[in-house]
């Protein structure tokens, strides 16, 4: 509760480059939203991993994920304001023209807008930011 999902983060390493960063979601604080989604088990060992993905301005938070089972402890990254591939909001046909033309080593920045938007709507969450962009690129999922 208290997040959504922003098209805010700049990726120099797996959408984009130093040069030219591609566009990836982190949470924005934003009192009235909620961040549906899918929460994973994972070992302590598996953090070694995830913290290396996600090294690109990415920081852990813990917080409370709430599940048809009830309340747990959690983690997930979010990239913090001040972090230097922050890049914020921006109008959708400057964010789309940058999704669009951006590539880095784990493949076009619009796969992985169409992907995230695949794997929301396959569990039934509704992200109009997330859409909207998808839209926007005139991708299909």
């Amino acid at each position: 509760d208290g997040f959504g999902r922003r098209f805010w983060q700049g990726s120099h390493d797996h959408r984009g480059t130093a040069e030219d960063p591609g566009r990836v979601v982190t949470l924005i604080e934003s009192p009235g939203e909620r961040c549906d989604g899918k929460a994973f088990l994972v070992s302590a060992d598996v953090f070694e991993h995830l913290d290396h993905r996600e090294k690109n301005g990415y920081v852990r938070h813990e917080l409370t994920i709430h599940t048809d089972t009830g309340d747990v402890a959690g983690v997930t990254y979010v990239a913090p304001h001040d972090n230097e591939a922050f890049l914020g909001a921006a109008p959708l046909p400057e964010m789309v023209e940058q999704i669009r033309r951006c590539y880095g080593e784990s493949g076009p920045n619009d796969e992985y807008v169409l992907e995230l938007a695949r794997a929301l709507r396959g569990l039934g969450v509704d992200d109009p930011h997330v859409f909207e962009i998808e839209a926007a690129l005139g991708l299909s999922s």
